[in-house]
């Protein structure tokens, strides 16, 4: 099948940033079959370069946070365009090596691990954040004299959904600043020197003002350990899910001379020039994502339409768990008359009354067959699937800069489902 051998049903954004390359949506799925994650090399780069170019300050880095796809392609790239990279777990540090990052490219921070998870992340030489005074004290006892950077709770969270907000009152992360003494005495109890501090206020905030505060505060708490190297104010940097009603981009130039701004005047202030860090996961590889799907039935139920698709919260689990909202663009293999937008409910194939896409989203009328594109599926998606119902995971597959189309993950056979029982 041929480029130009399919029509946009539904356009939002994909034919304006070729996204697609050399191929097609309908090419891609007759190659690969859906649900399907397909990947833009040329916009992972283009999200990449606009971070490591946020500041004009010479001690500045990107760490990627790797836990919003761990996919070793996507990493390399990552490592290509000069981000160092987080890990939440051991597993996110066994394949951030892999795709080369070093040890020194890796902050581990954790979250109430185990002494093997932290024995693992010091005998691969990672540094490591502690997110409690009692994981600290437990590092210390593991790795006594060493060097470690604890997680902090600035007070202060944002984010889309309480699920997502990961700092103020009631959140489970980072150590409560009132603290400090006892931080300082656990410390000195091992020798520990503390490399960094770092903060994560929550998730997909687009004007930056919370992020602005923690970061203030991050640094004034800093004054009290003259020894800190780095300060890592997180990320949580959002993206514009509603393409389609003209939601407008976080203003990231406007963002990046506040966050410089903030940081110059407490270099002037205190006559330290610290190095200063930032994580954005979501940011970096959201939008270089589509989830493709084909719609399998339509039927009506009370009077409301449903068209039932092969993307379950199996593969992509962001609505069943945060009530996230995706854009959806909708394409076929022949023209169609131009018929009026109605509401549809799409919906998966997992038997749960949850397992829905898109509720009452306004479409043209769709048949069964066509193929459904779920922007800005590339961070939380593939990462965050199962084998739910004993469905078998997608495929993945990346566009390369030069538009060709490569499998980066094969997809699931039956066989896996059975392959770790005695």
């Amino acid at each position: 099948m041929n480029k130009t051998d399919f029509v946009y049903i539904h356009e939002i954004w994909t034919r304006e940033q070729n996204f697609f390359g050399k191929t097609s949506p309908l090419s891609l799925v007759e190659k690969y079959g859906t649900p399907l994650y397909v990947y833009s090399e040329r916009i992972l780069r283009e999200r990449c370069s606009e971070l490591t170019g946020l500041v004009d300050y010479p001690d500045f880095s990107v760490n990627y946070s790797a836990k919003a796809n761990t996919n070793p392609f996507i990493l390399k790239i990552i490592r290509e365009e000069g981000l160092s990279v987080d890990a939440m777990s051991p597993g996110e540090i066994y394949l951030e090596m892999k795709a080369g990052f070093r040890p020194e490219d890796i902050l581990f921070i954790c979250n109430n691990v185990s002494d093997e998870e932290l024995r693992y992340a010091v005998g691969a030489g990672v540094l490591v954040s502690v997110d409690s005074l009692s994981q600290l004290d437990r590092y210390g006892r593991l790795n006594r004299g060493g060097r470690v950077a604890v997680r902090i709770n600035p007070g202060i969270g944002a984010g889309h959904h309480e699920k997502v907000v990961t700092a103020g009152a009631n959140t489970k992360f980072g150590v409560d600043p009132a603290f400090a003494a006892e931080l300082r005495a656990v410390l000195d109890r091992h020798d520990l020197r503390l490399a960094g501090l770092n903060q994560h206020i929550g998730s997909l905030f687009m004007s930056g003002d919370e992020y602005m505060e923690a970061a203030s505060f991050m640094l004034s708490f800093a004054e009290q350990f003259p020894e800190v190297e780095f300060v890592d104010f997180g990320g949580g940097f959002g993206i514009p899910y509603h393409k389609e009603n003209g939601e407008q981009r976080l203003d990231l130039a406007l963002f990046g001379k506040r966050l410089q701004e903030t940081v110059e005047r407490w270099v002037d202030k205190t006559g330290r020039r610290i190095r200063v860090k930032i994580e954005p996961g979501r940011y970096t590889v959201a939008e270089c994502g589509v989830l493709l799907g084909r719609v399998h039935a339509l039927k009506v139920n009370a009077g409301r339409t449903y068209a039932g698709t092969d993307i379950g919260f199996n593969v992509l689990i962001r609505r069943a768990m945060y009530d996230a909202h995706h854009d959806i663009e909708a394409y076929a293999g022949e023209a169609r008359p131009a018929e009026p937008k109605a509401p549809v409910t799409v919906v998966g194939n997992i038997c749960e009354t949850g397992d829905i896409l898109a509720k009452d989203r306004l479409l043209p009328p769709l048949r069964e067959g066509d193929i459904l594109g779920v922007l800005d599926a590339g961070a939380y998606g593939m990462v965050m699937a199962s084998n739910y119902n004993c469905r078998l995971r997608p495929a993945e597959v990346l566009i390369t800069a030069d538009g060709d189309d490569v499998l980066i993950r094969s997809r699931d056979v039956l066989e896996d489902l059975a392959r770790h029982f005695p």
